[in-house]
């Protein structure tokens, strides 16, 4: 085992404390776990091997239980100073000390575990092992070192990030700047409408204070509370996994909870109402402290801000030591035959169309499920074999960029003619006019048949680009080295096979063509060169992508990238423009495949933006550029992967050099992905990348390459290093129309965590209070300031106590208003209540004081916990509004209209309403 060294220190030995190793097993859920001391006892008690030379340890270990010294390979001998007779002396000390200290630690964690964790299951074995045997006996010196020897042959490293939210998922950077946890403005866990939330309850609780004659400390109140919004949240409140209860207290560091307990311990019964915590902090500072606290010391409060292994890269996309990108997946669709492509139609409704190998389309709505009936079947057109491998079948398809007004799309698959001669068919079909989820059969319009002379390589990607022309993608035949021709096809430019194709299939050509060649086509005036064609030199391009551009700069916006499948040593990914030569078969990659043909001067070609030799994989997949919204981290990136080896690689792009480079990417560890749902695990056929409608990113996979077996299945990419802002990818599909029945999703895939089980804070609680306010709001007469500067609440940042106290009383007018008071009038009658609707219709003045209901209704109205500021003063308006209607209707006028209008008049500007409507004469 390596550990980290100092860097004062050299030829150092780890002093391992032997009273560490009892207080472990005595108190295995607290900050005293073996990883923790060793990692602190090596941080803070090694000695150089000078030291021991010089006989300076005997100093270090006065007043110390036991000390062990380990040398490279737990080798422990007499040499150095340090002689072993003197540890079997120091063992037997230790005998004398351990016992009691062991009672009074499992006496202190039996009642933290009651109060913080009502199940705390999860240490029972350890305090099985912890309990004191029937004899007493102390373990032998080596017993105790192959003990150790065990334990330490597990790797301590550092801390391993996990930033997580209360609600279980990865932090965000707010979309808006936040008034009062402002720290966490940057990254965290809270929005601008949870910020508020806290907020407002921290201006409850230091009303509560005031009121009470309590010292308020504020400054130590929003650090606690604050903690919400921390992008280790989870850790902060020990909820890591669905299985643990949510604390109602983050973890506190000893040298802060002392602090805490001195100060402030009164504040506790407004944190929380769990009885045994209320209780603790009249008590001494250890038990409370020790009920409190967190078993990983490293994300205890405020530990978790000063740890570099914990804030190096806060927000960034986690890497393993080897620099590998860790990403999670989640499980969406199975049960597939072969998946060979997944695509949206663009039409707002955000569904996706998911095609096998044997001719079959799949509808797949957003709630996960799929249709019964298929939007498309042309399995008896098809020309496929259930041979492992086999290329051939049901290939490509892409919709019409205007899909939502014609309902046209088209599709890319291999036939048979006559049982002989094989072909590569491209066709135009529409959708049903009776079903939106169903494909017209009889409208297929053929566009372009090739003939295929071979069984492999038949290319089959098809996309519309943003100049809304049809790009189609061949391959160059088949066989092994392109041997078609002096040159074979891919470099023979009046042949189709070898090229990217682009065609105008919005308009049909004069000589009976069933499209139109564009005008700017770069070889349309060369002899002997086919007009389709836009580029060629390529092999066999396996899925290719047009990428979205940035959301917000749009930089990249239209470029094509393939993935080009190579002969023997190399895979390239390729970015397609206009007149492009690849390269094949003189190039395979960045080296030469036919040697005479690759130093030929004319070849011109272009070289990849990126090639791999197989060593690394054998068979690339295209994929895409991620241009969505959920996982940030992952903008730009162009991830892709290889079919053979079952490896996912990424591209990142030099824009001042405009060169790309690798990035590995990795599945999650098992720590990285401990999010409801995820997986770190697929099937190692990578056929296809996917995006939907939103941009998010999809790959489809298979555990057995063959057209009939059912175990393809679709996965999505998930960064769980940072999300998007709550709300900010929500998407509003348009409705669909579903005729037949629906068979739900059902995943398959073992996800990282057993359950889907969301653990939640609990609700904020709701106190009363035990004594009268010396001074309270409903002492306050009406005035004629408007109801919106009224709801709103003091600066955060400004904790002047006569500034604050003039502020914090304003929102609360609105909980005394007399026409609140009527409102249940037709329900409960109350002659104190009518008596006071009698006085009001005499003195339009209205003094809360005289209505022995508006205390009441103060203190329950004052404790209430409002979502934001915002929706409080919404609330304030409607509640306004409502009670005005009712007194309407159950008064009974008995002057004229005029004294009617006279009196709510009145009403109406002493308590701070502006009407918005205009009472009937």
């Amino acid at each position: 085992m390596t550990l980290p060294s100092k860097p004062d220190v050299t030829r150092s030995r780890v002093l391992v404390s032997y009273s560490m190793f009892f207080t472990q097993l005595a108190w295995p859920c607290s900050e005293h776990t073996f990883e923790f001391s060793l990692r602190r006892s090596h941080s803070a008690i090694v000695v150089s091997s000078e030291q021991v030379a010089n006989k300076r340890l005997s100093k270090n270990l006065q007043g110390a239980d036991i000390f062990v010294g380990l040398r490279q390979g737990f080798d422990v001998s007499g040499r150095d100073g340090i002689k072993q007779q003197d540890l079997g002396l120091l063992a037997g000390h230790r005998e004398q000390t351990v016992e009691p200290f062991r009672e009074r630690t499992a006496n202190i964690t039996s009642m933290r575990d009651a109060a913080l964790h009502p199940r705390g299951g999860r240490c029972a074995v350890l305090r099985a092992v912890a309990r004191p045997s029937p004899s007493k006996k102390t373990p032998s010196l080596l017993e105790f070192i192959l003990l150790m020897s065990a334990m330490l042959l597990v790797p301590v490293q550092p801390a391993s990030a996990h930033p997580q939210c209360l609600d279980f998922e990865p932090p965000f950077k707010p979309s808006w700047h936040l008034e009062f946890c402002t720290q966490y403005e940057q990254f965290g866990c809270c929005d601008q409408k949870t910020d508020n939330t806290i907020a407002e309850r921290y201006w409850d609780i230091i009303d509560q204070l005031e009121a009470a004659g309590h010292e308020l400390c504020a400054d130590m109140l929003k650090e606690i509370m604050c903690q919400e919004c921390s992008p280790y949240a989870a850790h902060l409140y020990d909820a890591e996994d669905p299985y643990t209860p949510v604390r109602e207290l983050p973890g506190l560091c000893s040298g802060y909870c002392s602090e805490f307990h001195g100060k402030c311990r009164h504040v506790v019964k407004y944190l929380t109402g769990n009885q045994l915590l209320w209780d603790t902090p009249g008590r001494d500072v250890s038990t409370f402290c020790s009920m409190v606290d967190l078993s990983d010391q490293d994300y205890c409060y405020p530990n978790v801000l000063k740890s570099p292994d914990l804030n190096s890269n806060l927000g960034q996309v986690a890497e393993d030591p080897r620099g590998c990108l860790q990403v999670c997946l989640t499980e969406v669709a199975n049960n597939l035959r072969n998946p060979v492509l997944m695509l949206h139609s663009g039409d707002g409704t955000h569904r996706m169309f998911v095609a096998e190998q044997v001719g079959f389309v799949w509808v797949y709505l957003r709630d996960g499920s799929r249709l019964e009936q298929p939007f498309l079947d042309m399995s008896g057109e098809v020309m496929t074999t259930p041979w492992l491998g086999d290329e051939r079948g049901f290939l490509g398809m892409a919709f019409h960029p205007k899909y939502r007004n014609n309902g046209r799309f088209f599709i890319y698959y291999s036939i048979q003619v006559h049982s002989e001669l094989e072909k590569v068919r491209v066709s135009e079909m529409k959708v049903s006019a009776h079903d939106m989820n169903v494909a017209d059969l009889y409208s297929e319009r053929v566009i372009l048949e090739i003939d295929e002379p071979a069984a492999n390589h038949n290319g089959g990607q098809l996309l519309f680009g943003l100049d809304g022309y049809l790009y189609i993608f061949t391959g160059d035949g088949g066989k092994a080295g392109d041997p078609f021709g002096k040159y074979g096809n891919a470099q023979n430019k009046s042949a189709l096979l070898g090229k990217v194709l682009r065609i105008d299939v919005d308009v049909s050509d004069s000589r009976g063509k069933q499209y139109r060649i564009p005008s700017d086509n770069p070889f349309l005036h060369e002899r002997d060169a086919r007009p389709e064609v836009y580029a060629y030199g390529v092999r066999n391009m396996w899925r290719c992508s047009v990428d979205r551009g940035d959301p917000v700069s749009r930089y990249g916006r239209g470029r094509i990238f393939c993935g080009d499948v190579g002969q023997n040593r190399y895979e390239e990914i390729d970015i397609i423009v206009k007149g492009g030569n690849y390269g094949w078969r003189a190039k395979e990659g960045f080296e030469c495949y036919d040697v005479k043909m690759c130093h030929n001067s004319t070849l011109n070609d272009i070289l990849p933006v990126f090639a791999y030799s197989h060593h690394v994989g054998k068979s690339v997949t295209g994929g895409y550029v991620y241009r969505g919204c959920e996982s940030p981290n992952l903008n730009g990136l162009y991830i892709f992967g290889d079919f053979m080896s079952g490896r996912i690689l990424a591209l990142e792009e030099d824009k001042t050099t405009e060169s790309w480079r690798e990035r590995s990417v990795c599945m999650g560890e098992t720590k990285t992905c401990s999010f409801p749902g995820l997986i770190n695990h697929h099937h190692k056929f990578i056929i296809s990348f996917a995006e939907d409608e939103a941009g998010e990113l999809y790959f489809l996979a298979t555990a057995y390459p063959s057209t009939m077996s059912p175990f393809g299945t679709i996965f999505k990419f998930m960064d769980p290093s940072r999300r998007a802002p709550p709300g900010k990818c929500k998407q509003k599909p348009l409705s669909v129309k579903v005729r037949g029945k629906k068979i739900p999703f059902v995943p398959r895939e073992r996800t990282v965590l057993d359950t889907n089980e969301k653990p939640t804070r609990p609700p904020p609680r709701k106190f009363k209070l035990t004594t009268k306010p010396t001074t309270t709001r409903s002492r306050l007469k009406p005035t004629t300031t408007t109801t919106t500067s009224a709801a709103v609440k003091p600066s955060w940042k400004s904790l002047d106590k006569k500034a604050k106290k003039t502020k914090k009383l304003q929102p609360w007018k609105k909980t005394k208003m007399p026409k609140k008071q009527p409102a249940n009038a037709q329900t409960k009658k109350n002659p104190l209540r009518q008596k006071s609707k009698a006085q009001s219709k005499k003195t339009p003045e209205v003094k809360p004081k005289t209505n022995p209901t508006s205390t009441a209704d103060f203190q329950s109205n004052a404790l209430k916990k409002p979502n934001s500021l915002k929706d409080n003063t919404i609330h304030a308006r409607k509640a306004v509004q409502k009670p005005i209607q009712h007194k309407k209707n159950s008064i009974k006028m008995k002057g004229s209209a005029k004294q009617y209008h006279a009196f709510m008049n009145k009403t109406q500007t002493n308590v701070n309403v502006k009407r918005n409507r205009t009472m009937p004469n």
